[in-house]
């Protein structure tokens, strides 16, 4: 099965549709073969929507014109080109695409889960999360409303974002509104149900610190990049001084990475994200660390379905699975229509058995939504959830982050 194009498309919300920026854009790529056999991959795009559908080009050029059982030689070529491959985002998320869409091809073509190319599934459902709910809230009383919801629903865990519009340094003011928000949550949902307290990587140590050590007291699962990533030698300290496990490992890109913190002594709970970390060949052996230091893992999963059903073939072989990131529940209906194949039931999912990714995407629906747009920047960071940065009341950006 020779490789005869690779072809990144970009599908995005409709106008006039509201989609946080997050889901505002996916990158999908397609691998076709001499034959019409097509395999599917994803990349994320937080700000880097044309940068990575740009990079696909350049990661095609090691692919195109090769069999597919020859990817992993295309795989360690690209490395040796891609002189800032480990430290390029752009790089390893158009690679890890390309890579998922041929590991989806070579399942297909012998007609099984790609689960069972990795060795076979140690598990058929996975315990999910729910990320995303929180949309629009600001007080305590509307964290906790959707948080019962959710758990009505049938998760028993979520994570969010308690911290608003603090970046950086942490006032006393914001310290007090995000412990309020986390104390309505845990006293909504009761102590079984995991909370998962995500700083997403803005404060500097001190801050980080001192919101720790007051979260603390809800007896959260974990605390997600309590410290802007440059600054990832301070987590040492937070470990010493915070009770709260660290979870991280969305920014991290290698195996090398994710040992050189393990080592460190850095973090707790990995939680790579298989569409840039060099997909299922990288993907491997990160699970081999993580499974040499006993290490729990939670795969990142915060863009797109094609996303999820590669993440939850990797689930189904991780000898130290811990919970599945799923922001399901809280996504735009165009973004559904995109896959069949996977379904989120009670809060677990159940690992797809069909060839391949186990999914089948709808063309048609990829063609309706196709787009060359860019995520809208403001008046919130892409990386924040709708609403609750930006308060509904003077609809004005904050001031902002200190010096």
């Amino acid at each position: 099965m020779k490789i005869r194009s690779v072809e990144p498309v970009e599908v995005a919300a409709p106008e006039g549709e509201r989609s946080s920026p997050w889901s505002s854009t996916v990158i999908l790529v397609r691998v076709t073969t001499e034959t019409g056999a097509v395999g599917w991959g994803e990349a994320p795009t937080t700000l880097m929507t044309r940068p990575v559908f740009e990079s696909v080009g350049e990661v095609a050029r090691f692919y195109e014109g090769r069999d597919v059982s020859e990817m992993g030689a295309a795989f360690r070529e690209f490395g040796r080109y891609s002189f800032y491959q480990s430290r390029s985002m752009e790089a390893t998320s158009a690679l890890s695409a390309v890579d998922i869409a041929c590991w989806d091809l070579a399942g297909r073509e012998v007609g099984a889960p790609i689960h069972r190319l990795l060795g076979g599934a140690l598990r058929e459902r996975a315990r999910a999360y729910s990320n995303g709910w929180y949309s629009d809230c600001i007080a305590p009383e509307e964290f906790a409303a959707k948080a019962r919801a959710m758990v009505a629903s049938g998760f028993t865990a979520l994570k969010f974002d308690p911290f608003g519009d603090q970046y950086g340094a942490l006032s006393p003011a914001g310290l007090g509104a995000a412990s309020r928000r986390v104390e309505a949550v845990r006293e909504a949902v009761g102590p079984e149900v995991d909370l998962l307290i995500e700083y997403h990587g803005r404060f500097f140590p001190e801050a980080a610190v001192r919101a720790g050590r007051e979260l603390d007291r809800y007896a959260p699962r974990f605390m997600e990049e309590p410290v802007k990533p440059e600054l990832s030698d301070a987590l040492a300290d937070f470990r010493a001084r915070v009770r709260t496990p660290v979870a991280l490992g969305e920014r991290l890109l290698t195996p090398a990475d994710f040992l050189s913190f393990l080592r460190r002594g850095l973090v707790d709970i990995l939680q790579p994200d298989i569409t840039n970390s060099g997909g299922f060949t990288f993907g491997r052996e990160i699970a081999g660390v993580a499974a040499a230091f006993g290490a729990p893992v939670a795969y990142h999963n915060a863009f797109g379905p094609v996303q999820t059903a590669a993440t939850l073939q990797m689930d189904a072989t991780l000898p130290t699975f811990f919970l599945q990131e799923s922001f399901e529940a809280s996504w735009p209906e165009w973004k559904r229509s995109l896959v069949r194949g996977y379904a989120l039931e009670r809060g677990e999912f159940r690992i797809p058995k069909g060839p391949g990714l186990g999914i089948e995407v709808d063309e048609k629906a990829v063609e309706r939504y196709r787009s060359d747009a860019t995520e809208p920047i403001g008046p919130e960071p892409p990386w924040v959830i709708a609403g609750t940065w930006v308060r509904r009341s003077g609809g004005a950006p904050p001031p902002g982050p200190p010096a």
